[in-house]
């Protein structure tokens, strides 16, 4: 298996990046083609002292940066380090992408340079999230700002997939994201998607409020780009304060310090389970190959885990999935 790994997309490159590759080579025994500048990865690796073995790396002299415009891609930018890893991807030359980069661009290099599964209209992205139960897949988190009701049920299709194939949800649950649970709530495009996917096929249970996904009500919440980012944002942040109150309850005192060593191997699991970086990445569903973006601010085991992601990915066929299930995503 090889995996194609933008070497400066996100905040840490290109060190963490170098990390995270070289480990998924040692523990998943996959080949890296990496892309960037040639003579400051090796002079990173060396200084660092990570090995190279099992990593290719394949020289882009340019950097799409988070502030770029994402078109820039396909012109001015063509020689980026994520440019030039699309084009590796699309000529055949790995399985699959993972970038911590420009969210915008990855899209943009998804649906021009790589297309979608025939019959797709938008992919999107994919984000896994922990709940009080089992992981939960929200889509599209960032992708499609404007969304019809048919690309609603598309993303209940991709959703489902992923969630059978790497997650081992039997027949997921597929909820859509809304301001309550009557069928009648949400404007037009909700009432609407909901009719839809009533008669799609899915395992569709109705209105997703959002106060309820944390507990479990569904394996697959629809949204469009903008609600889904907004609640994988709100949803980080509050993970995140959360942890830090718990701290803050435990460092009161000494009390309070002993009893935090009576929980402690709880307290490790509850912040493993909350952490982002055990999912790896969020897959951008719905294009011919398979590309994962990973966290912006992606250390070397977030990185790490979005290669294994991609193996998995690759390995269990989810596009052939989707592809088998879209005639359900038909009105």
């Amino acid at each position: 298996m090889k995996i194609i790994v933008d070497g400066f997309g996100g905040d840490n490159a290109p060190l963490e990046i170098l990390k995270g590759a070289a480990d998924a080579v040692a523990e998943y025994g996959v080949s890296v083609l990496m892309t960037g500048d040639k003579e400051a990865l090796r002079r990173c690796a060396k200084e660092n002292d990570i090995a190279l073995d099992g990593i290719e790396i394949v020289h882009a002299s340019d950097v799409l940066s988070m502030e770029d415009n994402p078109l820039m891609l396909m012109k001015e930018k063509k020689n980026s380090s994520i440019a030039v890893a699309f084009d590796l991807l699309q000529s055949g030359q790995g399985n699959a992408l993972v970038s911590a980069g420009n969210t915008g661009a990855l899209v943009v290099g998804g649906n021009l340079i790589i297309r979608t599964v025939p019959g797709i209209k938008r992919a999107a992205i994919a984000t896994v999230m922990p709940t009080n139960k089992e992981p939960v897949m929200v889509l599209d988190s960032g992708a499609n700002m404007v969304c019809s009701p048919e690309s609603f049920v598309q993303f209940g299709v991709m959703g489902s997939a992923y969630m059978n194939r790497i997650m081992g949800v039997a027949n997921p649950r597929v909820g859509l994201a809304n301001i309550g649970t009557e069928r009648i709530k949400g404007t037009k495009l909700q009432t609407e998607a909901y009719d839809l996917m009533e008669t799609s096929g899915l395992n569709f249970v109705g209105n997703a409020e959002v106060r309820d996904i944390p507990f479990g009500f569904c394996d697959v919440v629809v949204a469009d780009g903008f609600t889904g980012n907004v609640i994988l944002k709100m949803y980080e942040g509050v993970a995140g304060a959360l942890m830090q109150n718990i701290k803050a309850v435990f460092m009161q005192n000494m009390l309070t310090k002993l009893s935090a060593l009576l929980v402690k191997d709880g307290l490790k699991g509850l912040k493993s389970k909350m952490d982002y970086s055990e999912y790896g990445g969020a897959p951008l569903l719905g294009l011919k190959k398979c590309v994962i973006k990973a966290h912006g601010s992606s250390d070397a085991k977030s990185l790490k885990n979005a290669i294994r992601q991609a193996t998995t990915f690759v390995e269990r066929d989810v596009i052939e999935e989707i592809s088998q299930n879209l005639p359900a995503s038909r009105s």
